[in-house]
């Protein structure tokens, strides 16, 4: 009979969850600039564990980090993956704040505290209904690996690093041109000395 009650009980529970969760999105709707709620933050951190498997949780990166690697992974992560997380790996970016859930600040526990496996498959087989794809073919790849450790690296980063990294974000034509003007106009406004005095 307790069992049965047991049951009822959560039945009831279950039930009455799915009526509020219908009644606040027929009233408010499904909005990507909504914040996940907590029960489904919770939800998406489960299924991502679960989703990579026990055995590549705890994979060892091949690559140490080395200047090379470093240099590498920099310029790999400003061409893929600053678009959503920025070169500094905030997410504060255009595209990173508008995906819902919004792209995480990498330098955080939340991230930082994922062992190497953990993150390498992330990146290597994406995240299923969020903004983060899978990268690198079906095989292992050594960019994603290498992306760890520059992952890693996200805390330190250096000023110097990070104006190193703007050559490598990718540009609009339109982006181009209007760098261009921008040159253009800085190089004529300023005039030098000498053809100053030539002209008078």
């Amino acid at each position: 009979m307790r069992k049965r009650t047991l049951l009822l009980t959560i039945a009831v529970v279950i039930v009455a969850g799915i009526a509020a969760f219908g009644w606040v999105t027929i009233r408010r709707g499904f909005s990507a600039r909504d914040k996940p709620s907590a029960m489904e933050a919770y939800m998406a951190k489960t299924a991502r564990k679960l989703a990579i498997p026990a055995s590549e949780r705890d994979a060892k990166n091949p690559f140490m980090p080395t200047a090379e690697v470093l240099s590498d992974a920099r310029a790999h992560f400003a061409d893929h993956c600053a678009t959503c997380h920025g070169n500094d790996g905030s997410g504060k970016t255009e595209i990173g704040q508008n995906l819902y859930p919004k792209a995480p600040d990498m330098r955080q526990p939340n991230t930082q505290d994922l062992t190497d496996g953990e993150i390498y498959n992330i990146i290597h087989n994406g995240i299923r209904l969020t903004g983060m794809p899978a990268w690198g073919g079906p095989d292992k790849d050594d960019d994603s690996w290498k992306l760890v450790i520059f992952i890693r690296h996200l805390v330190q980063m250096t000023p110097q690093e990070m104006k190193e990294m703007e050559q490598f974000n990718p540009k609009s034509a339109a982006d181009r041109s209007e760098e261009a003007d921008e040159q253009r106009f800085l190089n004529e406004g300023k005039v030098p000395k000498m053809n100053k005095k030539m002209h008078h």
